[in-house]
């Protein structure tokens, strides 16, 4: 019996070895021909559209990825492209305030050695209200530096106003810009073509163009535009000699009895953030 099986063995092993002998050498006949045998054909088409229908999902949610990853990629850059474009507009307008305080402080000292007869107190602007925006602003110093009431402030290259409270550490200053009927108002003059000084006062302000109105100018004396206006120091209050501007325009007032001349103030008074208390040596 244990015989039997051996030669069972041996004859199933020859078979096995004459089969797989017979499928190559008819493997390589069908790769010697010119053409694929039809059900050859057949069976590569049909695994082709197994491969396909398996690969399309598989590619397309490797787009999806792909996609999805390069929007983000999109969104972040995005994100720090516009933090910095913020960064950028934050540092141009520090830039720009800075730029705007030097411009007035280099006016103050420049302000400062023209002024060899008075003894100048720089102080900051504090606070200055909308509803009296053109009338009174409040500045960081006061009695204890020496700040008294009436004393003239100036900014840029000219006068803005004179103290009319002065606290131990701040100081309120009323403008020259200051419309308003019951304020003390500043005398100034301007020099006529013929050289004669003629006098007025400070009667109003125009916000929309940054002029200042000088009225009660009785004289018939011709005025020239560009001519350089001056505190009068009539009154006693302010002294004399203080810079205010130019002449912008000469009118007539309403009754056509006196002029009113325009005068381009030599500071912006919307734009007052450094200033300084002058007082006479």
């Amino acid at each position: 019996m244990q015989k039997f099986f051996s030669n069972r063995k041996l004859v199933i092993t020859v078979v096995c070895l004459i089969i797989a002998g017979g499928l190559m050498a008819a493997s390589l006949m069908i790769r010697q021909k010119e053409s694929t045998p039809a059900p050859q054909k057949a069976g590569n088409d049909f695994f082709g559209v197994i491969n396909r229908v398996i690969a399309y999902p598989i590619e397309g949610a490797k787009g999806v990825t792909h996609g999805v990853k390069d929007f983000m990629l999109t969104y972040e850059e995005n994100q720090k492209l516009r933090k910095n474009i913020d960064d950028l507009d934050q540092t141009h307008a520090q830039n720009e305030a800075l730029k705007d305080e030097n411009k007035q402080l280099k006016s103050l000292v420049g302000l400062k050695n023209s002024m060899t007869d008075y003894r100048l107190t720089p102080a900051v602007v504090l606070t200055r209200t909308p509803s009296s925006w053109q009338d009174i602003i409040t500045i960081g110093k006061g009695t204890l530096n020496g700040v008294k009431k009436n004393q003239s402030v100036l900014a840029g290259n000219g006068l803005v106003g004179r103290v009319i409270e002065a606290n131990y550490t701040t100081s309120k200053v009323e403008l020259i810009s200051d419309n308003n009927d019951s304020a003390n108002r500043f005398a100034i003059q301007v020099n006529s073509t013929d050289g004669e000084n003629v006098n007025g006062i400070i009667t109003g302000y125009n916000k929309e163009k940054n002029q200042i109105i000088m009225g009660q100018v009785t004289t018939k004396k011709k005025v020239a535009v560009g001519e350089r206006v001056i505190t009068s120091g009539l009154g006693g209050v302010t002294p004399k000699g203080l810079y205010v501007g130019k002449v912008a325009k000469v009118t007539k007032d309403d009754y056509g009895l006196a002029s009113e001349i325009m005068i381009k103030p030599a500071t912006d008074m919307n734009d007052i953030n450094d200033v300084v208390v002058a007082q006479l040596k």
